[in-house]
């Protein structure tokens, strides 16, 4: 078990925030396969501190989430502040700055991994943040923003000593974005020097290298990204390309269930497609009724797709990865 201030995360291994992939039922299904706590997508804290109702609206969380850490962006420290004051009273369990965020509409403006330029004044944002609330304040950045600019240590030593009670890595400079190799030799310094819990994330994309990962850096916790997209199994020791096909297509109607639940009929089936082709990715039983799928608006008939999948179940050796 980690702590994180006054909260208890029961686990090591979790579900990384993802922009447009880490919403409610998303986080909800890892959290039931075993991801140890959920991270909301980060949010504008410009929107947030005016009460945007869409911005809020992201923030929207299941009791079977926690604990939850809400995400938040921005580079104004008066208005991080008064957002954070502001969705203190949607009582989550932890607030994170995100210091990682690559895309150039985020970090050229000086938010996300913008903020690791000017480490400093990202100490006195979270100064400001943990003299302001009273839950943990928490951090994710990467390793600086290129290769001539790799700041990690110092800004990991910054954001401890303003009062980060938990450090997130992912081991790429901006300028990589989401290619190449992750450091995990970076992550490992990282925690090697730092006292408060380290998290280390990056090309993690199974339960044995999650395992692997941890061990060598020495990470009190990993988080997986990408890897765990239509993938909850991955938070287990079960592997995706064993999962019965029965298993599956029952993963992902409970998926769309909370999709529809949290997004209406309109948006729900829409939005769950991007989980739906990872669910299913290399079962040829999927590939005929793929194009079908992808453009179907109903759930029922969704489900009722899925559920026919069962009758062409082929047998394990003729899973295509």
């Amino acid at each position: 078990m980690i702590r994180i201030g006054s909260v208890a995360i029961p686990g090591w291994l979790a579900m990384s925030p993802m922009a447009g992939i880490s919403d409610s039922p998303t986080r909800t299904i890892a959290r039931r396969f075993g991801s140890a706590f959920s991270y909301t997508e980060f949010v504008s804290t410009d929107t947030l501190a005016v009460g945007s109702k869409k911005a809020l609206s992201q923030l929207k969380f299941r009791e079977e989430e926690r604990p939850v850490t809400f995400q938040i962006f921005g580079n104004k420290l008066e208005i991080i502040v008064e957002a954070a004051k502001r969705i203190r009273e949607l009582n989550p369990d932890i607030i994170d700055l995100n210091m990682g965020c690559p895309t150039k509409n985020v970090s050229m403006r000086g938010s996300g991994v913008g903020l690791l330029r000017k480490p400093v004044y990202a100490g006195k944002i979270i100064e400001a943040m943990r003299a302001t609330l009273d839950i943990p304040v928490t951090a994710k950045i990467r390793l600086g923003w290129d290769d001539t600019s790799r700041n990690y240590m110092e800004v990991s030593r910054i954001l401890e000593e303003s009062g980060a009670l938990a450090i997130s890595v992912h081991g790429r400079t901006r300028e990589m974005g989401y290619s190449g190799k992750a450091d995990w030799d970076a992550i490992a310094d990282i925690k090697a020097a730092r006292k408060i819990p380290i998290f280390g994330n990056g090309d993690v994309t199974s339960y044995e290298e999650a395992v692997r990962r941890k061990r060598e850096s020495g990470v009190d916790g990993v988080l997986i990204g990408r890897g765990s997209i239509g993938d909850p199994w991955v938070f287990s020791e079960s592997s995706r390309e064993s999962i019965r096909l029965e298993e599956l297509v029952s993963v992902a109607i409970q998926h769309l269930d909370l999709m529809v639940e949290n997004f209406g009929e309109k948006f729900g089936p829409i939005l769950f497609r991007k989980h739906m082709v990872r669910y299913f990715h290399g079962r040829p039983e999927f590939i005929p009724l793929k194009i079908e799928l992808l453009q179907e608006m109903v759930s029922e008939r969704i489900k009722e797709s899925l559920l026919s999948l069962q009758e062409l179940s082929l047998p394990t050796t003729a899973f295509a990865v």
